[in-house]
């Protein structure tokens, strides 16, 4: 009776602590459920709140395409030469509009060429970087194709052009291509390529040298 009554103190003591045991870990659970809770909470708000200022962002400086348009142009050579090679320097009036009231712009690494029926007609030429201030406008003169570069070019652009300059009317491609950021107060975003194509018909007859007239020049074609 004795060993048995003994027997039974001990399981019982040992059940004691197993449940005390059991009773600890759960108290410790509560805790950390608590502060994962609240820490998913924190999250959950913080990450809305970024979200909302950004869309507000976005749509108070949400920045536009600039304009572009060719107002006059200017021969001052264009030759064609055997074995097909062309010799050409000209000069283009290009005026830019930043149509954003908030959002400068930032031009970098632009170059320019003229082609003619997706042709290549002048080397590329490097421009200085051009600063363009919110919702104003910026002219460009760029000279293009000096110093007598020759430029090799097919069979069907050298009889193109003779017979352009033959009935007077050749049309021309002036292409702009560089990099441009955005700029609204302190913030600036990264680069984004830009590509103009500016199409032009001019009065061009063989051997004009001079301010060449501006037959045809619709607004020039801008993608960023």
């Amino acid at each position: 009776m004795a060993e048995e009554a003994k027997q039974r103190e001990t399981e019982a003591k040992a059940e004691a602590k197993m449940n005390q045991g059991k009773t600890k870990g759960m108290g410790m659970g509560y805790p950390r459920q608590g502060i994962l809770r609240g820490l998913c909470g924190f999250l959950a708000i913080f990450l809305m709140l970024a979200g909302v200022t950004a869309l507000v962002v976005w749509l108070v400086y949400r920045p536009q395409k600039p304009e572009f348009a060719v107002m006059a142009a200017a021969i001052y050579n264009l030759n064609i030469s055997a074995p097909l090679f062309v010799s050409t320097t000209i000069q283009f009036t290009v005026v830019t509009r930043n149509p954003n009231k908030r959002v400068s712009i930032y031009y970098d690494r632009l170059s320019a060429f003229v082609s003619y029926r997706n042709q290549a007609i002048t080397p590329p030429t490097a421009l200085p970087p051009l600063y363009h201030d919110k919702h104003s406008t910026v002219a460009l003169s760029p000279i293009l194709g000096s110093n007598g570069a020759m430029m090799p070019v097919s069979l069907e652009v050298a009889n193109g052009l003779a017979v352009d300059e033959a009935y007077g009317m050749v049309s021309l491609r002036l292409v702009l291509l560089g990099r441009l950021r955005w700029k609204a107060g302190a913030i600036r975003t990264a680069h984004y390529g830009v590509y103009i194509k500016c199409d032009v018909l001019l009065g061009l007859k063989k051997g004009f040298v001079g301010q060449a007239s501006l037959l045809g020049s619709p607004a020039c074609f801008v993608d960023i």
